[in-house]
């Protein structure tokens, strides 16, 4: 008898303190609404509708590193859908010019990044909100998407760009592969490296931080330089797959962004997250999403099933550091 309670109790701890990491209730999450959309709708358990799942999630999903960044030091970022815009307008405008595709999408690249870094060295050293410099970002990302386009898609792409967005590498699509390394690249970095530590501590405390020898101005600049890099990859990845530049491309993107950081179990008061929660997060808008499409539900009410949605996960998170405390 004592043989057996033992590997059940063994058991039953093991769960609890699985059932005690951030990621938990995500996964729950995702799974309990994968199961319904498999058993309501037939056509959702299938390898095209599983391959387009994968294609729409990958794009939100590497938006949403570069939020998470934000996010765990109690910051946001919502230039992303913009910044999106403007890189893979400026990639598409480079080729059409001329200049050779390789050339183009890594200075489409390094305008993200710039951009998300010009938004870090305000927040960091201007001592700025970063609600309000991103909101900013926002707003002149997309003016300047619309003047270089003159509102217009930019088209007539070589069809060796289209690997990116359409392609596939080992028989796996392309975009799906890019957004595994991103979430590989970016738990390595948050996990294993003394910066990842630097971003969460500074999230939790950021007085603290930097009274503790921490560059906490540096790891800000850094954080919104990643955010504008995954947007611009984002960017890379939509061109690709529409084989243009939209510069009407993204809106609204950054709210889909925050609430796979926010399904994920991440703190909007920074310090508290987890990359593998984000992907979670990403995850199960994207199944929702798709499943609502399938049975044909308006979108009207799927933006409000949603946002039910994001205030139960947001009460949940609340409840759990209630418990805590």
């Amino acid at each position: 008898m004592t043989n057996n309670a033992a590997p059940k109790s063994a058991l039953a701890d093991t769960f609890a303190r699985f059932s005690r990491q951030p990621v938990f209730y995500p996964l729950i999450g995702f799974l309990l609404v994968f199961i319904i959309m498999t058993v309501v709708s037939d056509s959702f358990l299938t390898y095209n509708n599983l391959s387009n799942i994968g294609r729409q999630v990958s794009i939100n999903a590497i938006i949403a590193v570069g939020m998470t960044f934000a996010i765990l030091t109690g910051g946001i970022d919502l230039g992303v859908g913009s910044v999106m815009a403007l890189s893979g307008t400026i990639m598409a405008g480079l080729m059409v010019s001329g200049i050779p595709m390789p050339v183009a999408i890594i200075l489409g690249l390094l305008l993200g990044t710039f951009l998300g870094g010009l938004n870090g060295f305000m927040i960091a050293y201007g001592k700025m909100p970063a609600f309000i410099v991103t909101l900013a970002m926002m707003t002149i990302a997309r003016g300047l998407a619309l003047i270089y386009t003159g509102g217009y898609p930019i088209a007539g792409l070589d069809n060796a760009f289209s690997f990116f967005g359409r392609g596939n590498v080992l028989g796996i699509e392309t975009p799906i592969v890019i957004t595994i390394l991103v979430y590989a690249i970016a738990y390595v970095v948050l996990t294993r490296t003394p910066f990842g530590r630097h971003v969460y501590a500074t999230g939790g405390n950021y007085e603290a931080s930097r009274l503790s020898g921490i560059k906490v101005s540096k790891i800000l600049f850094l954080v919104y330089a990643i955010s504008g890099f995954t947007s611009a990859l984002a960017g890379l990845i939509i061109s690709s797959r529409l084989m243009s530049g939209q510069p009407n491309a993204g809106v609204a993107f950054e709210l889909d962004a925050i609430a796979a950081v926010v399904l994920g179990g991440a703190a909007m008061n920074g310090g508290k997250g987890t990359i593998i929660g984000t992907l979670m997060g990403a995850l199960l808008l994207g199944v929702l999403n798709n499943g609502l499409n399938l049975i044909g539900i308006n979108p009207y009410v799927q933006n409000v099933i949603k946002g039910i949605i994001i205030l139960i996960a947001i009460y949940v998170g609340s409840e759990k550091k209630k418990a805590r405390s």
